[in-house]
């Protein structure tokens, strides 16, 4: 796949769908992995399948992303990810085949068009027969697909196996990924891997939140009995926020204002389980804002992102490296977290801090900001949380009760906004078949923020505090921007779906009686571009619209002259 103008760009070459390492791509990237070197420090030794095409810089930043910097002291293995830009230019042409997936995906869980997210799994052991004294290597998954619990899942099975016998095993693993069904969202799958079947139900946007039961599949009796992964995608949101309990909340306005926040952490795991956890937040919104869950001086984007001379851009950005504290001292937000105690005990809860007390280097953990939670704090929530804490509840119970409460709140803050949006929809009878469909009327935040008195958040929150004020930032944040983008463009597909019907069902033959030549070709011509959109799955259209949209247009270039028949439907 050659990038405009013949450039050499990264990604897959050029492969048909039934190519080899077709449903390899559906979930995969490539696998890589990455081994110290005397000499040359982090080098990629490994990409497989070999074919596919990186750029040197896309080389460099998963060489330096996929080992944790000299600050971490990560003996043993250690799980991560990142997130890094696509050097090769935004390739959404290459990525026409997400089409499928995305169109049934939550928003949240869409393909990345223009970043990879890289799994790793890094293993850092003492070994005397290596000149430094120790085997250090990471094996590196890289996708698109934002499911970090079934590759971490993946890796766990892959890399200690790789790591004892090398290249032959890799080979194998990828070439039973090749014979995975694709992700079909609604769909329960079954993955063999390695003597193992994995199996995980692929979130649909029609799923309702928090009821996501796995279904067994029908022709079941698999032995071995499969390893069933409750989510693809779901953090253990209780372990991850459970230093940051009682700032839930001011975390949660900060990411949904798209706020520029840094997670300073002891090691890359830490770091990016916080930045995921964080992002995660918004659901069911997507989160529109830019994100790396692990960031390192040697990025080549850290001159961009550290930059005194603008405003600090809307990123979570998960660091290890202290040097961090004195780069981004002007930024409005950080977070630094100390090393996780896995004690059954609540630890201790990180303070509020000024911004001014931030210490180079041996800042102690809290969350350095300025900023003043806009809602009061839910202290039923933390008593239940810690009752769980005293009374061993599991943590998987924890982290569900965490997340319902993020999704209520999330939700009792969408749904007047998505009310409002409702009412700017023309009515349906003012959609007729002959005339230019009504326009969106625009969105007017004065007269969103009156409706609030009557049709607020209040209605389905009981938190108080200043829901006005936040909605006022909210309206200046990324989020919105998105939010409103989607939606406006969902309800201008909806109306042009209404007018294909109210088309579809007019007497077409009493209206061609005193039409002219050109207004019936005009009709034919815009008919067919609405047929093709519909066909696309771009306009929410019943099939039998469709088949009568087809009829129509072969009923009315049939009434036209030879001539004209011959330039609309040339043989």
């Amino acid at each position: 796949r050659e990038g405009p103008a013949g450039r050499r760009s990264s990604g897959r070459a050029a492969r048909g769908s039934a190519a080899p390492w077709a449903r390899f791509s559906a979930w995969l990237e490539c696998v890589c992995v990455v081994t110290f070197d005397l000499e040359l420090g982090q080098a990629l030794e490994l990409v497989y399948p070999s074919d596919f095409r990186l750029t040197d810089k896309e080389k460099s930043s998963i060489c330096y992303l996929s080992f944790p910097d000299s600050h971490s002291g990560c003996l043993g293995d250690t799980q991560f990810s990142f997130r890094m830009r696509q050097c090769g230019g935004h390739r959404s042409p290459w990525h026409a085949d997400d089409q499928p997936y995305n169109s049934k995906a939550p928003v949240a869980l869409q393909k990345e068009p223009a970043h990879y997210l890289g799994y790793v799994y890094f293993r850092q052991v003492k070994d005397s027969s290596v000149k430094r004294g120790y085997f250090q290597k990471s094996l590196v998954l890289l996708s698109r697909l934002p499911f970090v619990r079934l590759f971490q899942s993946l890796l766990s099975l892959m890399a200690p196996e790789y790591f004892d016998k090398l290249a032959p095993c890799l080979e194998a693993v990828c070439n039973e990924i090749d014979q995975w069904p694709a992700p079909v969202p609604g769909q329960t799958l079954n993955l063999p891997v390695m003597g193992v079947v994995i199996q995980v139900c692929i979130p649909s946007r029609v799923d309702k939140p928090e009821s996501r039961p796995l279904r067994q599949c029908d022709q079941e009796n698999l032995l071995p009995a499969p390893v069933v992964l409750a989510s693809v995608h779901e953090l253990d949101l209780f372990r991850c926020f459970r230093p940051v309990l009682t700032h839930v909340q001011t975390l949660w306005e900060l990411v949904l204002l798209g706020e520029p926040l840094v997670v300073l952490a002891p090691s890359p795991d830490v770091s990016s389980e916080m930045v995921l956890a964080l992002t995660s937040c918004l659901q069911p919104l997507k989160f529109c804002c830019d994100f790396r869950p692990y960031f390192t001086i040697h990025d080549s984007e850290f001159k961009e992102l550290t930059t005194r001379t603008q405003a600090p851009p809307n990123v979570v950005l998960g660091v290890t490296n202290p040097f961090f504290i004195k780069t981004l001292q002007h930024w409005p937000h950080i977070l630094r977290i100390g090393e996780p105690k896995m004690s059954g005990d609540l630890p201790k809860q990180i303070k509020l801090k000024k911004p001014s007390r931030l210490k180079t280097l041996d800042t102690k953990p809290g969350l350095y900001t300025s900023y003043t939670a806009h809602l009061h704090r839910d202290k039923a929530l933390l008593k239940r949380l810690l009752k769980g804490v005293q009374k061993q509840r599991p943590w998987d119970v924890q982290s569900a009760l965490l997340r319902r409460h993020l999704l209520e709140l999330t939700q009792s803050f969408i749904i007047p906004l998505e009310h409002y949006m409702a009412s700017l929809m023309p009515l349906q009878k003012s959609i007729t078949p002959w005339k230019t469909p009504p326009q969106i009327r625009p969105f007017c935040q004065d007269d969103f923020l009156r409706s609030l008195e009557h049709a607020g958040p209040q209605l389905t929150c009981i938190l108080k505090g200043d829901w006005l004020g936040l909605y006022r930032r909210f309206f200046k944040s990324p989020h919105f921007d998105g939010w409103y983008r989607q939606r406006h463009k969902e309800m201008a597909q909806k109306l042009e779906a209404l007018h294909l019907e109210a088309i579809c069902e007019a007497n077409i033959e009493t209206w061609m009686k005193d039409k002219s030549e050109v207004e019936v070709v005009d009709l034919v011509l815009k008919l067919r571009e609405k047929l093709v959109r519909a066909q696309g799955h771009q306009l929410p259209v019943k099939e039998v619209t469709l088949q009568r949209a087809q009829l129509y247009i072969e009923m009315v270039i049939g009434s036209l002259p030879k001539d004209l028949q011959v330039v609309l439907c040339p043989p």
